[in-house]
C-alpha cells in the first residue's frame, strides 16, 4: 500500500471514530502566535525569513538542519548520495539529518521512538487517525496552532474547500495535530485486474458490475475448468485486505484495510451502526461466499502471500487479480515475460447495490511535529521549510520530478518528460539505466504526495488516466460526522473495540469460505451483543448527540 494515493475507508473511519474530533473553524486555531508557555514565538525565528508568503521560495537565512524520521523501501532504498538531499540543501540551505526506518516496521519502530521521546523533529508517513495515540503524552505539536507559519497550507485549504475534511481529524481539544498531504481531486488506488487478452480470446465484455463479474468468472471458469479465474494478494496481515476494502465501497459498506472501526455512519438514519452486523456487510459476505463456493474466487487468496498469488498469475493458474496502477505497470512487464501476448487491464470500480459511488477523501498520509520542536530557537523556520517542502507547487513539483533539466524537462503545465538516460514505472520510451526513485531519490513516498491534479495526474501512464477518468463523476460517499468522546469514553471504547474487531475479522473468513453457514448470522450478532456492541454503538452515538446539541 505504499505507493498509492488518496485516504482509503480504513484511515477515514480511523480519523473518525478514534480520534475523538471536535470541530473548529480554521480561523478559530490560534493565531500561533504563542507557544505551550504563552511565550512569543519571537526568539524562536532563527533562520527564519521575514517575509515568507505563498508561492515564495523559502531559503533559511543560515544554515540549518532538521532531524527526519524517513520510511526506507525496498523497492528504492535511501542513499545517501541521491539528489534529493543535496538539491533540498541548495534550495533551502536546510540539511536533513535522516533517521531511516525499513518499511517492514515502520509503525512498530515510529511509535517506539515517538514513546521514548527520541523521535526526529519531523516525522513523515503517517495517515489521518495515527497521530491520534500519540496526543495525550503531548509528544507531538497540536500544528492547527501555527498555520500562521504556513501560506501554502493555508492556500490550498481555501482553494479546494478543505476545511470540511481537516476538521474530520481534529482531537478533542479542537486541534490536529498531523498535517496531512492535501489533495484537489480524490484519486481512486485500488480495484480489479483481469487478462484483457483472455476476455478478448473468449469474446467476453470487460465486466462494469459485479453481477457482471460474477457472469464473466462463470464463463471463464468453464472455459478454463482447472483455472480458478481469481486467486487474490494482499491477504496478509488482513484476510482479504485490498478485495473487500474496494468491494466493501460498492455494497456501502466497509471490509479489510477499510474496516478499522466497528462504528459506521448511517447517513440515512443518521445514526452510528456497528459496521459488522449490517444487512450491507451480511450482503458482502454473501455475494463473496457464493463466488467461492462456486469456485470462481481462489480461498486461498484471501490469506496467502503476495508471491504465491503473482505467481500463480504469471504462470497462467488464474486471470484476475486486486491491482492498482502502478502493479499494473509490474503486471504487465512481468506476465509478457512469461506469457506471449498477455495483458493485464485495470478495471474502473465495478459497481455494486449502492450505485456509481467511491469511498475517499483529499486527505493524504502526511507528518507529525515533534512537540519539542517548539522548544527550538529556528522552530518558525522549521515551520516555513515543512509548508514549503511539502505545500508549495514549487516544493511539490521538486519532491515529485527532480531537478528540470536533469531529471525532467517540461512542456507546459502537466506536461513533463524523463531527462536523458532517467526513467520511471516505464514512462521514458528511450529507456534509461538511471531510475527517478532508486537513483535520484524523487517521487519518495515520504515527501511526493498530494498536489494539484495537474501535477498529481503528470505521471500517469495512459491506463491510469483513462482508469481515473472513468470514475470522476462518481458520488463520494459520505464521511462520519464529528462526535467527540470523552477521556474516560475513549479508554472504555478501545477496551471493546479490539475483541470486537478480532470476532468480525474471524467470523468474515468463517462465512466467506463456508466454514460457518450464513444461516448463523442471528447468532453471530447475538455474540456481538455479548461482547458490548450494542454498548459501543450507543456511546458513539450520545457522543455524535452531545456534539450536535452544543454546537449543531
Amino acid at each position: 500500500m505504499q505507493n498509492t494515493g488518496g485516504l482509503s475507508r480504513r484511515q477515514l473511519l480511523g480519523a473518525a471514530l478514534f480520534a475523538g474530533l471536535s470541530v473548529t473553524t480554521l480561523s478559530a486555531c490560534g493565531s500561533g502566535e504563542n507557544d505551550e508557555g504563552g511565550k512569543s514565538l519571537d526568539k524562536k525565528r532563527v533562520g527564519a525569513m521575514d517575509k515568507y508568503g505563498t508561492g515564495d521560495q523559502f531559503k533559511a537565512t543560515k544554515a540549518l538542519t532538521f532531524s527526519l524520521l524517513h520510511l526506507d523501501m525496498p523497492h528504492y532504498p535511501r542513499k545517501d548520495s541521491w539528489l534529493l538531499w543535496k538539491e533540498v540543501t541548495r534550495r533551502t540551505n536546510v540539511t536533513f539529518k535522516v533517521t531511516g526506518v525499513p518499511a517492514s516496521d515502520w509503525d512498530k519502530k515510529k511509535s517506539l521512538l515517538i514513546g521514548a521521546g527520541d523521535a526526529p523533529l519531523i516525522i513523515s508517513k503517517t495517515y489521518p487517525g495515527q497521530e491520534s495515540q500519540f496526543v495525550a503524552s503531548k509528544a507531538i505539536l497540536p500544528v492547527s496552532e501555527y498555520l500562521d507559519l504556513m501560506p501554502n497550507f493555508q492556500e490550498k485549504v481555501k482553494k479546494w474547500g478543505l476545511e470540511g475534511d481537516l476538521d474530520s481529524i481534529r482531537q478533542a481539544d479542537g486541534n490536529f495535530y498531523l498535517l496531512p498531504g492535501l489533495h484537489e481531486k480524490v484519486k481512486v488506488g485500488y480495484s480489479l485486474t483481469i487478462r484483457g487478452d483472455i476476455l478478448e480470446k473468449e469474446g467476453l465484455s470487460a465486466p462494469t458490475t459485479w453481477d457482471e463479474v460474477h457472469t464473466v468468472f462463470k464463463a471463464l471458469r468453464e472455459a478454463y475448468p482447472d483455472v480458478y479465474p481469481m486467486s487474490d494478494r494482499w491477504g496478509q496481515p488482513n484476510p482479504g485486505g485490498a478485495f473487500l476494502n474496494y468491494l466493501g465501497q460498492a455494497y456501502d459498506t466497509a471490509g479489510g484495510w477499510g474496516y478499522i472501526s466497528n462504528a459506521g455512519w448511517d447517513p440515512d438514519t443518521k445514526k452510528f451502526v456497528f459496521t459488522g452486523a449490517t444487512d450491507q456487510y451480511k450482503k458482502m459476505l454473501t455475494f463473496l461466499h457464493q463466488m467461492v463456493s462456486e469456485k470462481l474466487i481462489d480461498p486461498e487468496g484471501f490469506t496467502q502471500s503476495d508471491d504465491d498469488a503473482k505467481k500463480k498469475l504469471l504462470n497462467g493458474n488464474s486471470f484476475a487479480i486486486s491491482g492498482n496502477p502502478q502493479e499494473l505497470v509490474t503486471y504487465n512487464t512481468d506476465i509478457a515475460k512469461k506469457i506471449k501476448g498477455a495483458r493485464m487491464d485495470l478495471l474502473p470500480l465495478p459497481v455494486g447495490p449502492a450505485g456509481e459511488v467511491l469511498a475517499g477523501s483529499r486527505l493524504e498520509n502526511g507528518i507529525m511535529i515533534n512537540a519539542d520542536a517548539l522548544k527550538r530557537d529556528d522552530f518558525v523556520a522549521l515551520m516555513q521549510f515543512v509548508d514549503w517542502l511539502w505545500y508549495s507547487d514549487a516544493g511539490q513539483e521538486f519532491t515529485k520530478w527532480g531537478v528540470e533539466g536533469t531529471t525532467y524537462n517540461k512542456a507546459g503545465a502537466g506536461s513533463y518528460t524523463l531527462g536523458k538516460g532517467v526513467n520511471f514505472l516505464n514512462l521514458n520510451p528511450d529507456g534509461g539505466d538511471k531510475d527517478l526513485q532508486r537513483d535520484f531519490g524523487f517521487t519518495d513516498g515520504v515527501f511526493s504526495y498530494g498536489g494539484k491534479w495537474s501535477l498529481v495526474s503528470s505521471s500517469f501512464t495512459d491506463a491510469e488516466k483513462k482508469f481515473q477518468e472513468s470514475m470522476a463523476n462518481r458520488k463520494l460517499l459520505p464521511i462520519a460526522p464529528p462526535h467527540p468522546l470523552q477521556a474516560t469514553e475513549q479508554e472504555q471504547a478501545a477496551l471493546w473495540e479490539t475483541p470486537l474487531k478480532a470476532h468480525v475479522d474471524q467470523n468474515t473468513l468463517k462465512f466467506i469460505l463456508g466454514k460457518r453457514p450464513l444461516s448463523e448470522w442471528d447468532k453471530y450478532v447475538a455474540e456481538l451483543k455479548a461482547k458490548n456492541s450494542d454498548r459501543l454503538i450507543d456511546m458513539h452515538n450520545k457522543a455524535y448527540e452531545r456534539f450536535q446539541k452544543e454546537h449543531g
